[in-house]
């Protein structure tokens, strides 16, 4: 009689769950392995992406990526927990960021500029393949975020994010929350074009750049040193410090 295959039990928790089937959701389940594959290799063949994983527990130890699964372990997988303190535990990302920075996918659009309105240096074109999205965010140490599963395993995408939400408000509520930016937003400080800082100027120096009528209105602007764009207090300012305001009760509430 053959012999059944020597099979993983594995059990992810939290948010990781998003990734899996209904019926793998919030419970042990058995998983047949071929040879001794690495941490990675078996999560992501399961479907949570890697920078999405936090603290990874093999036979109740703590390991690393690398680590190989051999027949008949247990995995148990963590997303990040801002609640927990899991500082002495060994967690396979790299560490937080002081200020974080992103990169994000042609998608993401709409969602890049509520970022930068918020303050964060957050890169976007139209045009970003997928390998130069990977690249980017691997050399300059920025957070991915991408509806792309696929671009989010790629080995060289240490820090990531897979918004769950289809909606741009939605999605930054997520990212908010995710990254723990609330203390950290500095809202109208960058470009919402093109992601320069933005710096105070005077009305004379801003003059021909703005209609007449805004002049006569307005003695306070800031200007973009990159692509020259000049800001003033106008409504569309008023709509964004209401969303501004809503996240800061958001985390007040949590």
């Amino acid at each position: 009689m053959q012999q059944p295959k020597p099979g993983v039990t594995v059990r992810f928790y939290g948010a990781l769950n998003d990734f899996l089937p209904p019926e793998r959701r919030g419970q042990e389940f058995t998983h047949v392995t071929q040879g001794t594959p690495s941490v990675k290799d078996l999560i992501e063949s399961l479907g949570p992406p890697h920078p999405e994983v936090d603290v990874v527990l093999v036979d109740g130890e703590a390991v690393d990526f690398a680590h190989r699964v051999e027949p008949g372990s247990r995995v148990v997988a963590y997303p990040p927990f801002h609640a927990l303190d899991v500082a002495p535990v060994k967690r396979v990302g790299p560490p937080p960021q002081e200020v974080p920075r992103f990169i994000l996918d042609v998608g993401l659009g709409r969602l890049v500029g509520f970022l930068r309105m918020l303050g964060f240096d957050s890169l976007w074109r139209n045009d970003y393949a997928d390998d130069t999205l990977a690249r980017l965010s691997h050399d300059e140490d920025r957070i991915l975020l991408t509806r792309d599963i696929g671009v989010l395993k790629r080995g060289e995408v240490a820090r990531g994010y897979f918004p769950r939400a289809t909606d741009p408000a939605h999605q930054l509520v997520e990212v908010v929350r995710r990254f723990g930016l609330t203390s950290r937003m500095r809202p109208f400080s960058r470009c919402l074009a093109c992601n320069g800082p933005l710096t105070s100027a005077e009305p004379h120096e801003v003059k021909d750049r703005i209609p007449e009528r805004v002049a006569e209105r307005h003695s306070r602007f800031q200007q973009c040193a990159g692509c020259q764009r000049v800001y003033w207090a106008g409504t569309h300012q008023q709509r964004m410090q209401a969303l501004v305001d809503k996240l800061r009760e958001l985390e007040r509430a949590e």
